[in-house]
């Protein structure tokens, strides 16, 4: 059994943002989305055993367990007498694994699951898109079948937890398609993004948008050619003029309020919401100098307030774009 005492896999993948194309992007739009240096790791060990289950453990971004759960693995029932919420989301996915796969975890061994989230699990970064990424990775499955089968949503935040650098992302008539994106502001230091202290679920902004549907294809093809315009902008000035395109475009047929009209409207420079509108984080552009936008946004309790290049993976420097672009893509297919 020492063989089997050593075995140990892991896994990671990266959080991600959204810069353009939300909402639209579930109707095909292109976006531009934004992997995060920050993401999420899976461990997983296996032990001989006279009564094998899974133990399960969630590690937040200070190493402290915040999940505890144990599953018999015929059923992945959970054993605890009180599961949390989250243990019952973690035994839906384990279930439809072993839809996508019936090999899953059918050996007659004890497992170890570990997983270490190294932002916070209200920041909206992607704390499920990571732990489902690297679970399909563990168990041989396709995460986009995974993803539409238990959260649903575009998709996007699987493609970035594998990505190396931004992508622009689109689902095609065949399943969803991305490639590396020229994205790489010169001006990145007069970009910043600043979370708003509360938490907007994915499912509840998805809701929303199919209430308002459907819209034209013109639309579509609208928010796509203006997501080539701002991945292309050589200039802040620009960049700013074009989020506030986007921000005004999307706020006027969703019939939402723009962030910055709401929250900030003497901000020197220009803020547009990010992925599902009200919630996370926000984008703030702005030529004011480093200390002068903090404490702007510090003054009004908001926090973290992070730097681009201190968040956004970016392609290695050394790397040309035409280099970057023969890499391997797991273009996972539905």
């Amino acid at each position: 059994m020492d063989a089997i005492d050593s075995m140990q896999h892991s896994f990671y993948g990266h959080g991600k943002l959204l810069l353009t194309g939300e909402y639209f992007v579930l109707d095909g739009a292109q976006a531009l989305a934004l992997p995060t240096r920050y993401g999420q790791s899976l461990e997983v060990k296996y032990h001989a055993s006279e009564n094998p289950c899974l133990t399960w453990q969630s590690l937040d971004e200070q190493r402290q367990v915040w999940l505890e759960a144990h599953y018999e693995l015929w059923h992945f029932n959970c054993l605890d007498e009180h599961p949390a919420e989250e243990a019952y989301f973690i035994q839906r996915l384990l279930r439809q694994i072993r839809k996508l796969n019936s090999h899953f975890l059918r050996d007659e061994l004890a497992v170890q699951v570990t997983t270490h989230l190294e932002f916070s699990r209200q920041w909206g970064l992607g704390a499920s898109a990571t732990l489902i990424y690297n679970l399909a990775q563990w168990a041989y499955v396709n995460p986009f079948d995974l993803l539409l089968a238990t959260s649903g949503g575009s998709g996007y935040d699987i493609a970035c937890a594998q990505a190396q650098g931004p992508i622009i992302y689109h689902r095609g008539p065949l399943g969803p398609l991305w490639h590396p994106s020229r994205f790489a502001p010169t001006f990145a230091d007069h970009i910043y993004f600043v979370y708003l202290g509360h938490k907007q679920h994915t499912s509840a902004a998805i809701r929303l948008y199919g209430k308002r549907r459907p819209f034209s294809q013109d639309l579509v093809d609208y928010f796509s050619a203006l997501t080539k315009k701002i991945e292309q902008t050589p200039s802040c000035a620009e960049f700013a003029l074009l989020l506030q395109e986007h921000e005004a475009t999307v706020a006027a047929y969703l019939k939402l309020p723009r962030v910055q009209e709401k929250y900030f409207p003497d901000f020197p420079g220009t803020v547009k919401s990010l992925g599902a509108w009200g919630g996370d984080f926000c984008l703030a552009v702005s030529e004011q100098e480093p200390d002068f936008i903090e404490n702007y946004f510090q003054e009004r309790g908001l926090h973290p307030v992070i730097k681009y290049d201190d968040l956004v993976l970016t392609y290695p420097a050394q790397n040309s774009f035409e280099q970057v672009g023969t890499l391997s893509w797991k273009n996972e297919g539905p």
